[in-house]
């Protein structure tokens, strides 16, 4: 049984991502900010976390480095409206397996199937 988490403090980015990626997995929970990501990550070790940024409480960057502290094998791809160098390099230097911008969300589906190398997509590398 395949599991997703989607962390983002929107609602109606939450249920986008959603819709695009949700049929890959047996079973998607969602929470609006890290710490709740911290929690339900430790509950149910999911095969993949998708987490955002800019998010209230802690900040995807944070949890991202938090959970693979407890969990070096965690996968988790920061989908964010971000798209400055520092915050990928932030990201991916958290333990991010991957940065996706937030406009180019069909890029999930492609790095979900996959078992590659950490991969920025999405963003151009003059950003």
């Amino acid at each position: 049984m395949s599991s997703l988490l989607i962390v983002d403090d929107e609602p109606r980015m939450r249920s986008l991502i959603r819709s695009v990626v949700g049929d890959l997995f047996d079973s998607v929970r969602e929470c609006d900010d890290g710490a709740d990501a911290q929690t339900a990550y430790a509950e149910q070790h999911p095969d993949w976390v998708l987490m955002d940024v800019a998010m209230p409480r802690l900040n995807g960057i944070a949890a991202t480095q938090r959970i693979r502290a407890n969990d070096p094998k965690a996968r988790i791809v920061i989908v964010t409206g971000i798209s400055n160098e520092a915050t990928q390099t932030a990201a991916l230097n958290a333990g991010a397996y991957a940065y996706v911008s937030k406009e180019n969300l069909f890029d999930l589906r492609e790095i979900l199937a996959a078992d590659a190398s950490p991969l920025v997509a999405g963003v151009s590398s003059s950003a």
